[in-house]
């Protein structure tokens, strides 16, 4: 994995100067990380953790709490169903068993193809689509089996 660029390292080396305490920085530095590599492998979560003079340990916490960062490499899209009460009122737990069914991985993982990695979420701010999800920053609800099928396929394409 190639170490971040200089650009990124100097963003990162920045971000404490805009907070009383240093460990503030450390979500925008793993977000400038993310955004440069498409994921936190063990080296970038080092790196962060060597330019914000952090424990590695802490990093790593932090980047395993939150489900917007990715520790292994991601599909190409992103599918993020919402499973909040809502969306779980109108069929969102249907609609995740034939999301597991129709990519044959569960939330949290990647297919073989690496087309897509499927995660669930607990609120994207939509219950007017209920039941929905993101396919990665698209809205779309509120959905059908149906739907979904020809979701996967127009996004599979690209």
């Amino acid at each position: 994995m190639a170490p971040l660029l200089e650009a990124a390292r100097d963003e990162i080396r920045r971000l404490p100067t805009y907070y009383e305490r240093r460990q503030s920085a450390l979500l925008p530095a793993l977000f400038v990380a993310q955004r440069e590599l498409g994921w936190l492998p063990p080296q970038a979560l080092q790196e962060v953790a060597d330019l914000l003079d952090l424990p590695v340990s802490d990093v790593a916490a932090v980047a395993s709490f939150y489900r917007f960062f990715f520790l292994e490499p991601p599909g190409r899209h992103l599918i993020l169903l919402c499973t909040n009460l809502a969306c779980l009122l109108n069929g969102a737990e249907g609609l995740r068993r034939h999301l597991e069914e129709r990519l044959g991985v569960r939330p949290g993982q990647t297919t073989p193809d690496r087309a897509f990695t499927f995660r669930e979420s607990e609120c994207l701010a939509a219950c007017h689509l209920a039941p929905m999800m993101m396919v990665d920053r698209e809205r779309f609800g509120p959905l059908t089996p149906q739907a979904v099928d020809e979701l996967l396929e127009r996004y599979r394409a690209r």
